[in-house]
């Protein structure tokens, strides 16, 4: 009996797959737990759609982060901060003050998360911060700390 899986099911598959499976074992476990639907027209015209949907989702959401990352690509973040003798700062830049400052700067909202810095900044002077946002968009923006 063929089926397409609801949900993902150990030693059998995950969520999508059709399969080709024994009858017993349809009945009485897959389409029994609701694990499975059985794979007639409408089921697979229905699965076709979902995948269409979710892949034109993804090449917008590619679309989206190419955008952000042309307009964001190689800039310059002037943040200021305060420091104690030496130049140490008191705190550090964070990624969370390189999101917010990019936010006030170009009206764009990156999570916290997507920024990486290569270390602590900790001192005044000039790093580079990548950024990797979702579908393999990655790019970096200079972060230049200043004297407040």
């Amino acid at each position: 009996m063929k089926v397409i899986l609801l949900k993902d099911v150990k030693g059998s598959g995950k969520t999508g797959d059709i399969l080709n499976v024994a009858d017993g074992y349809a009945r009485n476990f897959l389409l029994a737990k609701g694990l499975a639907c059985e794979a007639n027209a409408k089921n697979l015209n229905e699965l076709e759609g979902k995948k269409a949907a979710k892949q034109h989702k993804l090449d917008v959401e590619k679309a989206d982060n190419e955008k952000i990352a042309e307009k964001l690509k190689d800039k310059t973040i002037e943040i200021k901060a305060k420091a104690g003798q030496g130049g140490r700062l008191f705190g550090a830049v964070t990624s969370l003050t390189i999101s917010e400052r990019i936010k006030e700067l170009y009206g764009v909202n990156i999570d916290k998360k997507k920024i990486s810095t290569n270390g602590e900044i900790k001192s005044y002077g000039d790093f580079t911060a990548t950024v990797k946002l979702s579908q393999g968009v990655n790019f970096s923006v200079k972060v230049k700390v200043l004297e407040d």
